[in-house]
């Protein structure tokens, strides 16, 4: 006979399932990866000129790992709620630190004679303090507001239509999170931390405009990525339900 939930609620408190876990593990790894990919400026060309950008597009390192948790926390959001989506984000923004203070830690400890080179390990690893800056003020606003936008858009909607609250909510947390996080990380940090090289006006738009395509790219096409994971996911909870117990 099946075990039921309410069997594994008697024995510790409920059980999270494996799409709850897969969608915070998502979520988590894409953040990580993005703090330790925020520092290299990518540059793709084009094959037509765009307006400030020419033919190529400049965007900061971490620009599609960090797109990925917009497409995880709006699965999270449109299949946990909007409390459940604002634990992940706001627990994730403190476990940044964790991950700076290790990444640090490692960088400060004395190296063995066999080891890389110590000041190559820590450009590489080391963010500098206006990418954190920028990256962690760009994130805990961006996020917050993502899932408050895709919550209110899906009241206003009466739960129909995820295409529009995916990609709405994405496309204008996106734009908070690329001009906070260029403006904080090659302008205003630079600037005031002197670290770094402060970058014209017409660099940081570029950053700006080639990073947010990118961004709401990603948000257009993983559109049927989240139809997908909210059926599957949905279906397979349907399933579990029918099981006696």
């Amino acid at each position: 006979m099946a075990r039921s939930h309410s069997d594994d609620s008697r024995r510790g408190g409920p059980v999270p399932t494996v799409p709850q876990v897969a969608l915070i593990g998502l979520f988590v790894t894409a953040l990580v990866t993005a703090q330790l990919t925020a520092s290299k400026v990518l540059a793709f060309s084009l094959p037509v000129s765009l307006p400030l950008t020419g033919t190529e597009l400049v965007l900061p390192g971490a620009a599609l790992a960090y797109a990925l948790t917009f497409l995880a926390s709006d699965c999270y959001t449109e299949l946990y709620g909007r409390r459940g989506a604002q634990i992940v984000v706001n627990v994730a923004f403190a476990l940044n630190f964790v991950v700076l203070a290790l990444v640090w830690s490692t960088i400060a400890a004395p190296a063995a004679d066999t080891s890389i080179d110590p000041d190559m390990f820590a450009d590489v690893l080391g963010a500098s303090t206006n990418i954190v800056a920028g990256s962690l003020l760009a994130y805990v606003v961006s996020q917050n507001w993502d899932v408050i936008a895709f919550h209110r858009i899906r009241e206003y909607t009466g739960g129909d239509r995820l295409w529009l609250r995916n990609i709405g909510s994405t496309a204008t947390s996106q734009a908070i999170d690329t001009v906070i996080f260029v403006a904080v990380a090659f302008a205003v940090g630079p600037a005031l931390l002197d670290v770094g090289v402060v970058l014209s006006l017409e660099e940081l738009v570029a950053l700006m405009i080639g990073q947010y395509l990118l961004k709401l790219g990603i948000a257009v096409l993983d559109t049927p990525i989240v139809y997908a994971v909210v059926a599957l996911v949905r279906s397979r909870a349907d399933r579990v339900a029918d099981v006696p117990s």
